[in-house]
């Protein structure tokens, strides 16, 4: 007998699948203006910032190449995660930096692994998301790298979406 679907999964499949839809057809432009933006508000919001733990975004993401040339002119350490098992540790990062393609197709950097600790040091950690509500419930691809991380630690976090996947709920 199938087990009944879970109505929570169901809303999450359905807001994940519209949302890489979604993003699938952006236009390079749109990217490209969507990255200046989140470059823009990070220098205002971080600008002097010791360590931000960020992440190289996927082609159809909100991108973060820009914000973190700028964060990384400007003298912050930049921190971002590679996979580990089932876990995230980090990697020190510069724009311009060798990348190897990880686990799920993700980029990360080729050079020398930290620990999980670092994250506790960091300013912020900007988080990829594809979507978050007004109370900062962040949905993300479901592997919950990002949510076993976040829970070990307690300095502010921040998803980056564009402007429609901010959702009520």
């Amino acid at each position: 007998m199938a087990q009944p679907e879970d109505p929570i999964a169901a809303v999450k499949a359905r807001i994940r699948a519209a949302t890489i839809s979604a993003r699938a057809r952006r236009t390079p432009a749109d990217l490209v203006r969507a990255g200046s933006a989140i470059a823009q508000h990070g220098v205002d919001r971080w600008r002097g910032a010791r360590l931000v733990a960020a992440y190289l975004s996927l082609p159809t993401e909100p991108p973060t190449a820009e914000l973190l040339a700028v964060l990384a002119t400007g003298g912050t350490r930049i921190v971002v995660p590679v996979v580990t098992g089932d876990a995230l540790g980090w990697a020190d990062y510069s724009p311009g930096d060798e990348t190897v393609v990880g686990p799920g197709g993700v980029r990360e950097p080729a050079g020398p692994r930290l620990g999980a600790d670092v994250l506790a040091a960091a300013d912020v950690v900007l988080v990829p998301a594809l979507a978050v509500d007004a109370n900062g419930h962040r949905l993300g691809r479901g592997r919950g790298y990002y949510d076993r991380a976040l829970a070990q630690v307690s300095v502010p976090s921040v998803a980056v979406v564009f402007d429609e996947e901010l959702i009520e709920e």
